[in-house]
């Protein structure tokens, strides 16, 4: 029997500027690989480039960590990877809240059925390390500790060296949210002694949504191990049957997104040849460049010095700046996409991503004379 619908034209997508915090701009080469050819996820090339995979994401997290690999969904599927490995019901968990994407991790540790103690709570200021010691002396059996490094909601970078140190003393493990930070700012995963580190693809790295890298210590993995049959709130994010997959045995998991794994494969690549060192620097110098010209021309950083991002930049709008209509115009007139804020700073900041691809001077030029003409308006 005919159909009656009318086929639609195929989909053409506009050109953007992409400088929200994600997805950012892709590289023509990541475009080009993911246009290859299929092959089988089972097949001895597909784990050949799953190897190498996960060897090229172990020099960009930092850590020899064998169980290192991306998760097939984006940033939050690596944060219920993460955190329904490591918590089970009854668990105390201490969550270090100063943004949305902390509350999520919260509300996923709950979801768990852990105990969840909330340590600081007051958005855009970093959670002390003290603060953190003294929730640890408050719940000496907390297994956990879960703090976001790169807050996209209010553009704060929290210090994690410290608290990872605080929870070695004690036997704590040590749950980092990288989504916004990995390749574009230093994240240190066994100097910082992190436990559980995940990340996005199509933030820093600029690969497009759908990967979320992650890296397990052998103290997380020992904690997975030690569960054993117990079950899981997840059967697609357990790490011990992946890890199966991912090994010797090659035993099926889930049908792996081949083609984002090539694009993972070519983006991480480019990370290399830039050098994380450099590209560490390229965003720090950018995003300085561009807060400080953001700053001339009225907005006022949210984040206290010290703390802020460079590579997501958090700003409060100048006195009679309509949020929506001004966004609005930089998106229809002039192609530019940038963030306004969530939850309790929706319609009083702006947040600008400058991630990988997107952290370019060419692209700071075209924003910032596009903000003059939308506020001489």
């Amino acid at each position: 029997m005919g159909s009656d619908h009318t086929v639609p034209p195929r989909f053409e997508p506009p050109r953007r500027l992409l400088l929200a915090p994600g997805p950012s701009a892709v590289n023509p080469r990541v475009l080009e690989a993911m246009a290859r050819p299929m092959i089988g996820h089972l097949d001895p090339e597909t784990m050949r480039m799953l190897h190498e995979i996960q060897s090229m994401l172990r020099d960009v997290f930092r850590t020899g960590n064998e169980l290192t690999f991306p998760v097939s969904g984006t940033g939050t599927a690596g944060m219920e990877c993460a955190l329904t490995n490591v918590l089970e019901p009854g668990d105390v968990a201490l969550a270090l809240v100063s943004g949305a994407f902390a509350e999520r991790m919260k509300e996923i540790a709950l979801r768990c059925r852990a105990e969840v103690h909330v340590v600081g709570g007051q958005w855009g200021n970093p959670v002390p390390e003290e603060a953190v010691a003294d929730a640890l002396a408050t719940h000496p059996t907390a297994k956990a500790v879960l703090a976001v490094h790169a807050e996209t909601s209010t553009g704060l970078r929290q210090p994690l060296e410290g608290i990872g140190r605080l929870c070695r003393e004690r036997g704590t493990l040590f749950v980092v949210d990288a989504v916004a930070s990995l390749g574009g700012i230093p994240v240190e995963v066994d100097g910082w002694g992190i436990d559980v580190c995940y990340s996005g693809s199509q933030k820093c790295l600029s690969v497009p949504p759908g990967l979320a890298p992650i890296t397990f210590s052998p103290r997380a993995v020992a904690a997975r191990i030690e569960r054993g049959d117990r079950p899981m709130n997840s059967f697609y994010l357990d790490v011990l049957p992946i890890s199966r997959y991912l090994g010797t045995e090659r035993l099926y998991h889930h049908t792996a997104p081949v083609s984002m794994l090539y694009g993972l494969h070519e983006g991480l690549r480019i990370v290399l040849e830039e050098g994380l060192e450099a590209r560490w620097r390229r965003h720090e110098e950018i995003g300085a460049e561009v807060l400080a010209a953001l700053e001339e021309r009225g907005f006022e950083p949210f984040p206290p010095s010290g703390y802020r991002l460079p590579e997501v930049i958090c700003v409060r709008l100048p006195e009679g700046v309509d949020d929506r209509v001004a966004r609005k115009r930089l998106l229809d007139e002039f192609g530019i996409e940038i963030a306004g804020g969530l939850g309790e700073l929706a319609g009083k900041v702006w947040r600008v991503g400058l991630m990988g691809e997107s952290c370019t001077r060419d692209s700071a030029k075209a924003l910032l004379d596009a903000i003059d003409l939308v506020l001489a308006a």
